[in-house]
């Protein structure tokens, strides 16, 4: 009896296999080995004993149709057509013709693409979309992240870090990037509660969304001057611009007391300890845009501190905790404030958040 024929719909994402080049179907779930050809390329041997060629080169998350076009022109002309996006902004050619990389890198770099990034290197930063598009956003992205690769651009081409550098930036603790469990995070931080129109709000809110909005219960309604609002309990605010998402009526954004704070040590990678959150590091920097140099200077003197004494292929995160907090709050010049104090541990603790196990002598 002839199996009965799938039904077509237009519900859910499309089939992730349709997608992959011939050598991955081929070879999926039997791959031997991957090692590190030089800066930017690898390779994944598979049991068949087929070869697939990686060339991973930087890209920016805000991109245009013509870049696109380029991308696909040298996909077309080097990997049959395939290519990927990472999930940290970079953009990787899958070849299984070696002799055609030295060609596709030079094409790369004439375009202004930059080949790096893999094994102990810095990878492309993942960041949110600041002041471009975001309404909460209390820093920039793009244009932080362009200062800060300008400055580090030498440890993505190069492989001279002792492990991976992964870096991440969100606009506001609502963390749309990775901040959470990156090796350096950048988050840009509120530090006012939200200011109330409260001759407009009525009109332009519901005053009960307004309220189940706040995740600390910081807005209650109340009648202030005349007018049905709401009023604002500034102790409990942990300006997070949620009402300002229900709100337009309670913008949060201050151009004089945003600023960024730095956070450091966490990871995705389960290899050798468990996955890492990130902790503060430095509580509050400035916004000077165009550069940043407040930002960039510390980022760049928090990388090149644990390179210079992190063992092979030692995290951030790894090193900090093997030298001990004040010791590493003593070399990167950072001074103790109430803001280090961590008393939000939450079920993170209880949680078991990696895939190692523990053996228990009985």
């Amino acid at each position: 009896m002839a199996e009965p024929k799938k039904r077509v719909t237009d519900i859910g994402p499309p089939n992730y296999e349709q997608f992959l080049p011939p050598i991955i179907k081929k070879n999926y779930g039997k791959w031997k080995y991957h090692e590190i050809l030089k800066p930017g390329v690898m390779v994944h041997v598979g049991e068949s004993g087929d070869k697939l060629f990686t060339v991973r080169a930087a890209s920016p998350r805000l991109i245009c149709t013509d870049k696109i076009r380029d991308y696909a022109d040298l996909a077309e002309k080097y990997c049959g057509g395939h290519l990927r996006f990472t999930s940290r902004h970079n953009v990787e050619f899958l070849l299984t013709d070696e002799s055609k990389i030295d060609s596709l890198i030079k094409d790369l770099k004439d375009i202004g693409h930059p080949v790096g990034g893999i094994g102990n290197a810095i990878s492309s930063i993942v960041h949110t979309q600041g002041w471009v598009h975001c309404h909460s956003a209390a820093t920039d992205a793009s244009g932080i992240v362009k200062a800060v690769m300008d400055e580090l651009f030498e440890y993505f081409s190069e492989r001279k870090l002792p492990g991976k550098l992964r870096i991440a930036l969100a606009c506001c603790l609502n963390m749309c990037g990775a901040v959470h469990c990156s090796d350096i995070a950048i988050l840009g931080i509120h530090t006012k509660p939200p200011r109330v129109d409260h001759k407009t709000l009525k009109k332009m809110c519901e005053i009960p969304s307004v309220s189940a909005s706040c995740p600390t219960a910081a807005i209650r309604p109340a009648t202030v001057d005349g007018f049905d609002s709401v009023e604002v309990i500034e102790e409990q605010c942990m300006f997070c611009a949620n009402c300002y998402t229900v709100c337009p009526s309670m913008p949060l954004n201050d151009p004089e007391t945003d600023g960024i704070s730095l956070w450091v040590g966490g990871k995705v990678s389960d290899a050798r300890t468990p996955p890492k959150f990130s902790k503060l590091a430095v509580p509050f920097l400035p916004n000077n845009p165009p550069r940043w140099p407040e930002v960039v200077d510390m980022i760049k003197h928090m990388v090149e501190i644990w390179a210079k004494d992190a063992r092979p292929y030692e995290r951030m995160g790894e090193w900090i905790e093997r030298i001990t907090w004040p010791r590493f709050f003593k070399l990167a010049g950072i001074k103790f404030q109430k803001e280090h104090i961590d008393d939000f541990k939450h079920a993170g603790l209880s949680f078991n958040r990696t895939a190692q196990i523990t053996h228990v002598n009985s």
